[in-house]
């Protein structure tokens, strides 16, 4: 009974179920954005950044994606239902006056998504389908300490709600039937992140930030057979750290590395309790065996000003897998993948906008574990593409 691999449905990357991209313009970027950090959005990327910020500004927007993963494998071909998701986000920030403070105020969605496998492949029962929604609210306040030298930080307020489902082999009666299995629970927790940004010259800016790991507690119930139990499990969502350096030959361009590292390693058995008494569809205890392994984004992005408020930006990405062989679920098909971005954008006085397109990929990953079941299930090649739109629009008063 392996339902909780449910718990982290996958979504457009690798890196476990992370959702990085959290604006139009630094999406375009590649997400190379921690050291520039000069829009709203920085409440998210480096909330230092808001210092650069003039007037009581707004930006809002949404990501949305289109994904699919496909299996090849001695049980058959399958492939993903088409999936349609979007990850909203609003930002806005303040001076205050007289002070050298900055104050903001965001709302985004660093994980989830979801994902849905067609028909019966031969992996159902560890894993056939499940859903995500992690909001956060993150107030800020951040302090300019000289022209060249901000930092930042602020509270993240976390909710999330899980809805996993699985096939399961029931018996007796004999002969073994399959019925479909579902966990649903939610839960809040309480988190942080921070940053620093240093521009020692006009053509240098080194940026970097932190976010807190949080643990959601998920309570709700698990049904089978038209009965429900009710349920419970503890997940753990990683710390990350990200560190970047913005280079501006001439005004006119911004070229920006980032290198970004999220903890999984701290992700290793989850457990999923039913409360008692306990039966053989709901066991008091279900061990998951995660054992995902930190790994790392490497960002790179550039951003040419054309005047007259037009600007267009390009990235590239390549992220790491962190779901080694041993621990692989399908329902985290988790692999290396590489990402391409474009974007255009233009200001006014009061009003911008940002459009970006991204493209992501994942080369053919091939799965041959051996040992008893369920490992050989999940054998089979496995890859992954994706398509990408966000936009975003800002006002200044």
């Amino acid at each position: 009974m392996a339902a909780l691999a449910l718990m982290v449905p996958s979504q457009g990357w690798a890196l476990g179920i992370r959702a990085p991209d959290q604006d139009a313009f630094a999406t375009a970027r590649g997400n190379a954005f921690v050291a520039t950090a000069n829009n709203p959005s920085a409440i998210y990327y480096n909330p230092a950044g808001i210092t650069q910020i003039e007037g009581i500004a707004f930006r809002a927007g949404g990501y949305g994606i289109f994904l699919k993963d496909e299996y090849e494998g001695a049980g058959g071909d399958f492939e993903t239902e088409d999936k349609y998701g979007l990850l909203p986000q609003f930002y806005s920030t303040m001076p205050i006056k007289g002070t050298p403070l900055t104050v903001g105020l965001g709302s985004y969605c660093p994980y989830g998504l979801s994902l849905d496998w067609f028909g019966r492949p031969p992996f159902r029962y560890l894993g056939s389908e499940g859903s995500v929604k992690y909001l956060t609210l993150n107030p800020e306040l951040a302090w300019k300490i000289n022209d060249a030298l901000s930092v930042g930080a602020g509270v993240t307020l976390n909710y999330s709600k899980a809805s996993l489902g699985r096939t399961q082999l029931v018996y007796p009666p004999m002969p073994p039937r399959d019925y479909f299995f579902r966990f649903k629970g939610d839960d809040f927790a309480v988190g942080a992140n921070a940053g620093i940004l240093w521009r020692p010259h006009p053509k240098h800016s080194f940026g970097v930030s932190y976010r807190s790991p949080t643990t959601m507690d998920y309570e709700g119930d698990s049904t089978i057979m038209g009965r429900e139990h009710p349920a419970a499990a503890s997940f753990r969502y990683p710390q990350n750290f990200i560190a970047g350096y913005s280079f501006r030959p001439t005004p006119k361009w911004n070229l920006e590395f980032n290198l970004d590292w999220t903890d999984w390693d701290n992700l290793n058995t989850v457990t999923l309790r039913h409360s008692a008494p306990a039966s053989p569809l709901f066991p008091a205890a279900v061990p998951m065996n995660f054992n995902w392994e930190s790994s790392f984004m490497f960002q790179w992005g550039v951003t040419r000003d054309l005047g007259k408020g037009f600007s267009v930006s390009a990235g590239y990405i390549f992220s790491q897998n962190s779901v080694p062989d041993d621990a692989f679920n399908p329902t985290v098909p988790d692999s290396d993948r590489h990402v391409f971005s474009v974007g255009v954008g233009r200001s006014w006085k009061r009003w911008s906008w940002d459009l970006a397109y991204q493209f992501g990929y994942g080369p053919t990953r091939t799965l041959n574990n051996s040992g008893p079941l369920p490992a050989p299930l999940v054998n089979g090649d496995y890859t992954f593409y994706s398509h990408a739109v966000c936009l975003a629009i800002g006002y200044t008063l």
